[in-house]
């Protein structure tokens, strides 16, 4: 069962520039949303966490790369081939292209700028030499040029779509030389474009702009210009002649540039999107009651932390800024809340005039409208439903013991940063929210996951964080952490209690904070495929631990792994069951969450609760490595009930012996050698394909 390769990685420590990956996670957004998840990842990252299992793509955008060679010669550069070699892919975006040849050659001869010698990662095995056109000055636009760039068609096999030449964005790009005559001499390498006209460097028998190389089992693109340059992302530069005209020629080519960009992923093996992924705008959030009352109580509690301006109140939660718009004010306080933004905030850099996704949300206005007297109408949510939501929340509460309060008051917004970011990040805010105060959106632009991961989260997606407080006296006998195995069960049981005909629903635990369900892609064998995560942050107030509890389920949408929907055909009444309302889940979910939360509480992860957790987990006997003891071989045994920790009993593999069953999908003999292992899980990460547990770095 191999892991699914889902992660864009665009490469953002030293050499590189802020500009260079801001168009980068910019232009893959657009064009790979939402089969994958672009992120950024840090030379830290890159050098000692374990992402090459999930990477669909390693990206290396412009910059300087002599700061590349200085952090990643050696082990990183090992890392990246050995990531490539075994059927990875490398975009060189640039700088990235220079680093991906076996030679680079750069403005020889000049004492200021010059840089010239060997790549380790040389993947085209010949010399990037730059730049391409002359007037190259380091922080500066002078040297811009919108080159044109002649498509070579058949190394695309000839696709409608792409055209014979576009501009494209250059500033000290290079070109690979001989790259004909290393074509002609080895399959390995391909011409993907040529620069139109003179250079001012000597290129040798071709201007090849952009190459492609096979590597092992991968391959590699590398590029001198910039494809991944939107006009709509530059800003004018009144010092700079000509700079207007080059805007607008890349504005003019932008649809053949985008086909180029497309049809370059595409031949590294990524499914790019057949229409372009708009940005979308972030939404109002709806604050609603299934008791009205509960609004005006709650908004009472807001006192303490409301500044008033001009009559018009805001909340100032530490990481963004919240307007409480009044009923009567709802269509017609845009142009003064802009105003009063620009009072009460740090002034936002420069617009980039686009939807930026790197744009730093902190300084867009949150804007809250209170529902005091009725739900909100389906025409100002049209992707979320309150009469269905607060009608099954009824239905599920009235059969569901200890679920009474959670899920009362919602706050729901169509497109938000980060559900868990808007009440974890605002702490005057969280600090006056009761336990069960749920925030749910139907689309993240910034959505969040474990470490550093992303949750890619596109419409279709469950996707809600509940508050819960989480009282300090109780914290050394009911341990924080099993709040997020809670979490894991109330969602496999809120699907399997959805409603009559879904209880053989195939899904299953991962340990610590991830659900999977059967692939059903995969027929003829039992494979699991992610379609959950969870995220638990937590901080400390007034006696209570407060916890923001995330949890993203991919219920409609078959992007980026699989959904709900998706497995219903693999059930015996599959093809009479009704598809997945989101609203309907959400009300599931949380009050069996409620019950579980209540019954921990009162008796702690007792042996029946340990019983339904086990029932539904993937790991019983799986055999693992550990790495941080050495490699030694363990089974898992289970979680411990006064902590959580993983407990793994070191075995001896030994295909002679009588045995159990390992976590690969295939009967191991092994042996117990009687010692034990605890593991904890927020120090390791548990890969149930690999077979390991690794200590994190």
């Amino acid at each position: 069962m191999a892991t699914q390769k889902l992660n864009v990685l665009v490469y953002t420590g030293s050499g590189s520039t802020l500009e260079s990956v801001r168009h980068c996670l910019y232009s893959l957004r657009r064009v790979l949303g939402p089969n994958y998840a672009v992120n950024p990842i840090t030379e830290s990252a890159l050098l000692k966490e374990p992402w090459s299992p999930t990477c669909a793509l390693l990206v290396f955008p412009g910059g300087a790369d002599l700061g590349y060679c200085r952090v990643l010669d050696g082990h990183g550069n090992r890392t990246i081939a050995n990531y490539v070699r075994r059927g990875g892919a490398y975009l060189g975006f640039c700088a990235g292209g220079y680093y991906g040849c076996r030679r680079c050659e750069f403005e020889l001869g000049d004492p200021n700028l010059e840089v010239a010698g060997p790549r380790e990662l040389a993947f085209f095995q010949g010399t990037c030499r730059g730049a391409a056109f002359k007037g190259f000055q380091y922080q500066s636009e002078r040297g811009a040029k919108a080159a044109e760039i002649h498509v070579a068609q058949d190394a695309f096999g000839g696709s409608p779509a792409l055209p014979d030449s576009f501009r494209c964005y250059c500033n000290g790009g290079g070109v690979f030389l001989d790259a004909e005559k290393l074509a002609k001499d080895s399959s390995a390498v391909q011409v993907l474009a040529e620069y139109v006209g003179d250079l001012d460097v000597d290129s040798g028998d071709s201007r090849a702009a952009v190459v492609y190389c096979k590597v092992g089992e991968g391959a590699a693109i590398l590029t001198g210009p910039h494809p991944e340059f939107d006009a709509v992302n530059l800003s004018p530069q009144t010092d700079v002649s000509g700079y207007d005209d080059l805007i607008e020629a890349l504005r003019a080519d932008e649809e053949a540039r985008t086909a180029f960009l497309k049809a370059c992923l595409t031949k590294l093996g990524l499914e790019v999107s057949q229409r372009v992924s708009p940005v979308p705008s972030l939404s109002k959030l709806h604050l609603s009651s299934l008791h009205h009352t509960e609004i005006s109580e709650l908004l009472f509690s807001f006192q303490d932390i409301i500044t008033k301006e001009n009559g018009e109140e805001y909340i100032k939660g530490g990481n963004d800024l919240f307007h409480l718009e009044k009923p009567d004010s709802r269509w017609s306080m845009a142009e003064l809340s802009e105003a009063l933004q620009a009072e009460l905030q740090p002034k936002p850099k420069p617009s980039r005039g686009s939807p930026d996704p790197t744009t730093d949300y902190t300084h867009i206005l949150k804007r809250i409208v209170s529902h005091q007297e009725a739900w909100p109408e389906p025409k100002e949510t049209p992707y979320f439903n309150h009469a269905v939501y607060y009608s099954s929340l009824r239905e599920f509460r009235a059969a569901e013991p200890g679920a009474e309060t959670w899920g009362d008051v919602l706050m729901y917004g169509e497109v938000v940063t980060s559900t868990n970011t808007l009440l974890e990040k605002n702490p005057s805010l969280l600090s006056t929210l009761p336990t069960g105060f749920s925030l749910a959106a139907t689309t993240q632009v910034a959505g969040r996951g474990r470490g550093a991961n992303v949750w890619v989260a596109p419409p279709g997606s469950l996707i809600v964080s509940t508050v819960i407080n989480h009282p300090a006296h109780l914290a050394a006998s009911r341990p924080i952490v099993f709040i997020q195995y809670l979490a894991a069960l109330a969602t496999v049981e809120a699907v399997k209690t959805y409603d009559t005909g879904y209880g053989d629903f195939p899904i299953k635990i991962k340990w610590p904070n991830d659900v999977y369900v059967r692939d059903p892609t995969k027929r003829d064998e039992v494979s699991y495929v992610k379609v959950a995560g969870i995220l638990a942050n937590c901080a400390y107030s007034s006696g209570n631990y407060q916890v923001v509890l995330g949890i993203g389920i991919n219920t409609n949408n078959g992007r980026p792994t699989t959904s709900l929907d998706a497995v219903l055909p693999l059930l015996e009444r599959g093809g009479s069951l009704q598809p997945f309302r989101i609203e309907r889940l959400l009300a599931r979910m949380l009050t069996r969450l409620e019950s579980l939360y209540t019954d921990f509480c009162r008796n702690g992860f007792h042996r029946d609760l340990e019983g339904k957790y086990y029932q539904h987990w993937l790991h019983t006997n799986q055999i693992v490595t550990l790495e941080a003891e050495g490699g030694v071989k363990a089974r898992v045994v289970g979680i411990t009930r006064d902590w959580g920790l993983l407990m793994a009993q070191e075995v001896v593999v030994d295909e002679d012996k009588e045995g159990g069953w390992g976590g690969n999908g295939r009967s191991e003999k092994w042996k117990a050698t009687g010692k034990m292992w605890a593991l904890q899980s927020d120090e390791n990460s548990f890969d149930f394909w690999r077979g390991l547990v690794k200590r994190k770095i």
